[in-house]
């Protein structure tokens, strides 16, 4: 049974809510940040990548960065750009992208459901990065990025989402890139309750994204209880800031790959090796786009092909027969000899938001071949998280990304 509870956020002013808010630290990188920051002095940014604030040969991980993150953010305070809730609240947090919403839920998940697997994970952490956040979040006292969290969904919750969505929002805007943010308050009481005994009778909370942040909050939680050794579990450090959505709100996007050359064949003796375990058909200049499971498409000097995988490849295990597995067992690491994804240079990846023409692009200049892929449903990231597996690398591309500075829970 899940704790997901109310908490008293920290959120920025009415009408200065679309200019705090701010993609993820970890989408930019350092020049892009910078970038941003100049154009948008009340970027969140500011806090989340507060090395924007030293020169550019500064150490991003020094003490003094994370000092000057905690800093930043009690100004933005003081100067009541962001102010505190006042009481426990849920909140309900809308983006629309071309047409098509998904609607979460705001709240504080447990670090006891995370360590208990209550809350699922389905991706392999690394120290660095951990570090990096545990020392953003410890220094600040504060989580300024939420985690995306999924469940299976529930009417009870849903009923009470689509109740408040009738009332006027707190925030309403279109960010520069075009996607609308939409919160709403949920302050009554009766809702409240409804919400949290809602997620009590949920089994399984699921990461979409945010695998780092979520290790990294819960790590802080057990630095701080072995330092309370009084601690009664209802401090806020034993909770982190969560948006959860219910599973048929989402989508998955396509993580395509591009790959630097064709491990020494010739394009003749590719095409007859990889014929081995995949169907090839050519399809010509259109570039071609996987409809269903276990299809590939496939661009290669200047023509695109589709890749049906045989039948005798195909598996029901829940990793190895995944899309990206079939790829990567065999193709990737069987014709190419890409063995480990996260460490091969001739391999780089592709959100499915930048379309097929970005591979087009990158085949016809830095790369030689490039693949568009069926994307990985919500259902088998829940059964690869049910059997306490892990995906592989690259195998989930969520959009739109959820934006930081709108919810800070202090600890």
């Amino acid at each position: 049974m899940a704790t997901i509870r109310p908490f008293n956020a920290v959120r920025p002013r009415e009408d200065v809510a679309s200019k705090v808010a701010a993609l993820p630290y970890d989408v930019y990188n350092r020049e892009e940040a910078l970038a941003e920051v100049l154009k948008e002095p009340l970027s969140f940014l500011k806090v989340d990548r507060a090395e924007t604030q030293f020169d550019e040969d500064f150490n991003p991980y020094d003490a003094k960065v994370y000092a000057k993150a905690r800093d930043s953010l009690q100004q933005m305070i003081k100067e009541g750009i962001l102010v505190k809730e006042g009481k426990n609240c849920y909140y309900i947090y809308e983006l629309t992208m071309d047409g098509r919403s998904q609607t979460g839920l705001v709240g504080c998940a447990a670090i006891d459901d995370y360590l208990n697997d209550v809350i699922k994970k389905h991706e392999k952490t690394r120290e660095d990065k951990e570090i990096d956040r545990i020392n953003h979040v410890d220094i600040c006292d504060a989580q300024t990025g939420p985690i995306f969290l999924a469940y299976r969904s529930q009417k009870i919750l849903n009923d009470v989402v689509d109740k408040v969505k009738k009332e006027a929002p707190l925030y309403d805007f279109v960010a520069p890139d075009g996607i609308r943010h939409t919160v709403w308050r949920i302050n009554k009481e009766s809702d409240i309750a409804t919400i949290y005994l809602g997620f009590k009778n949920i089994q399984s909370i699921y990461i979409a994204d945010g695998h780092h942040r979520a290790a990294s909050a819960v790590k802080v939680g057990l630095k701080r209880r072995e330092a309370s050794p009084g601690y009664t579990g209802e401090e806020e450090f034993n909770f982190f800031l969560s948006v959860l959505f219910p599973h048929d709100q989402l989508k998955i996007l396509d993580y395509n790959r591009v790959v630097k050359d064709l491990n020494g064949y010739s394009k003749e003796e590719f095409l007859s090796e990889i014929t081995k375990k995949f169907v090839v058909e050519k399809i010509g200049a259109e570039p071609y786009k996987p409809a269903e499971k276990a299809t590939y498409g496939m661009y290669l000097e200047g023509v695109w092909y589709k890749l049906t995988a045989k039948e005798e490849i195909r598996s029901n295990d829940p990793v190895e027969g995944l899309d990206v597995s079939l790829l990567q067992n065999h193709l990737l690491t069987s014709v190419l000899n890409i063995k480990d994804i996260r460490t091969d240079k001739r391999i780089e990846f592709v959100g499915g938001i930048r379309g097929l023409k970005e591979l087009e692009k990158r085949a016809k200049s830095d790369m030689k071949l490039a693949f568009s892929m069926y994307p990985t449903s919500i259902n088998e990231l829940f059964d690869v998280s049910d059997a306490g597996r892990l995906m592989p690398p690259k195998s989930t591309w969520f959009e739109p990304k959820l934006r930081s500075g709108l919810f800070i829970h202090l600890l």
